[in-house]
């Protein structure tokens, strides 16, 4: 079997290390050694954002940031945050030249914050040249066309979010749109949440890294299915309050949450099982309802507090439905099936029994 060169290193590095040899004193070696891990640095665009999914991101504990910076994400890849307008120690022009510099190699384009496109974009700029402001959206324009692939971090990035509720003065779009409408084509994928959930951003970004943007599956609105798939409501640990018709009146009730507007029976996130501050909390179990910020819709056009409709409710495959329509026929499940059979088995089995029971008496009196 042929030895890959990453593999010989890796083996001569381990053979070095049990006989007490320092490799890394060799510089030949040490340049070797450097090359054979890849390295891919990250820009990470602020546009119309708050700075949420940056605090977030810089609060992971699991792993550090540290460790996701300093560290290899996966085995043999490395990331370096070459620009980050937040937490970046270099500002003005020699921040601009760290961007510039970056986008010369293969790199991933983070967004965060949606993107104003009104009047060219004018409501948000990063950096200025020759005297004149650049626009946020040139910039996503600009590095969205080099990037290998893009990650939409937060929902304003993803969907507009905050910024592109009505009135929507500035023009604020998602990413997505904004490469639609000028024909850039370079992958994308949305991890969208106000704030959005550290372990996605770095679990998309692993993913990314070890085969590429394509290996990432997504729904139908962009985002990775190993993230957003499950349904909050089915995960809802008030979830048999709702089953059983129990709904809270006034914040603070220990019942479902439906009723006060909780977006959790439209929501697709692995929040029950991720949640939040290092694995603490999460907005239901604070008894606060869930505003839906994963979707596309969020904030929502009329109010975060209003109920919306349940369209596909999925109760546990055990229970009944949540409701009956009387007028349809009789829907034969096959859970339904298997308990009419049961039900079935168990009065045959009495039946014959019974008769069984008869037969014996009589055959014992004619005797």
């Amino acid at each position: 079997m042929p030895v890959t060169r990453r593999k010989f290193l890796k083996y001569s590095a381990g053979s070095a290390a049990v006989l007490g040899v320092s490799l890394f004193d060799n510089p030949l070696l040490r340049k070797a050694f450097a090359s054979a891990i890849q390295e891919t640095p990250i820009i990470w665009l602020a546009a119309g954002a708050c700075s949420g999914c940056s605090v977030s991101l810089l609060n992971a504990l699991s792993p550090r940031i540290q460790d996701v910076l300093l560290d290899q994400v996966v085995p043999g890849h490395h990331t370096e945050l070459a620009f980050h307008p937040t937490v970046m120690a270099a500002s003005g022009d020699l921040a601009m030249k760290a961007m510039y510099d970056t986008e010369e190699r293969p790199f991933l384009l983070v967004v965060e914050g949606s993107v104003p496109t009104k009047d060219g974009g004018v409501a948000c700029e990063v950096g200025e040249k020759n005297g004149q402001g650049i626009t946020g959206l040139e910039h996503v324009l600009r590095l969205g066309g080099k990037a290998k692939a893009v990650i939409a971090i937060g929902s304003c990035a993803a969907y507009g979010g905050v910024p592109k509720a009505p009135p929507n003065p500035t023009g604020s779009k998602g990413v997505m749109e904004v490469f639609k409408e000028n024909g850039i084509d370079t992958p994308t994928i949305n991890v969208p949440g106000c704030a959005a959930h550290p372990d996605w951003f770095i679990g998309t970004v692993a993913a990314i890294l070890l085969n590429g943007p394509e290996s990432v599956k997504v729904d139908q609105y962009g985002r990775p299915e190993m993230f957003y798939k499950p349904l909050i409501h089915d995960n809802c640990p008030l979830r048999g309050h709702f089953d059983a018709g129990r709904f809270a009146k006034n914040y603070g009730d220990p019942y479902c949450l439906y009723k006060l507007g909780c977006k959790g029976p439209i929501t697709h996130a692995n929040c029950p099982e991720k949640k939040f501050n290092g694995g603490v909390n999460w907005c239901i179990e604070n008894r606060h309802p869930c505003i839906g910020c994963a979707e596309p819709e969020f904030p929502f056009t009329q109010t975060l507090a209003g109920t919306v409709p349940i369209a596909d409710a999925t109760p546990p495959s055990l229970y009944p439905p949540i409701f009956t329509d009387h007028t349809r026929k009789f829907d034969v499940t096959p859970v339904y099936t298997a308990l009419a059979g049961a039900a079935a088995g168990a009065v045959g089995v009495k039946v014959f029994k019974k008769d069984g029971d008869k037969e014996s008496s009589d055959g014992e009196g004619k005797e």
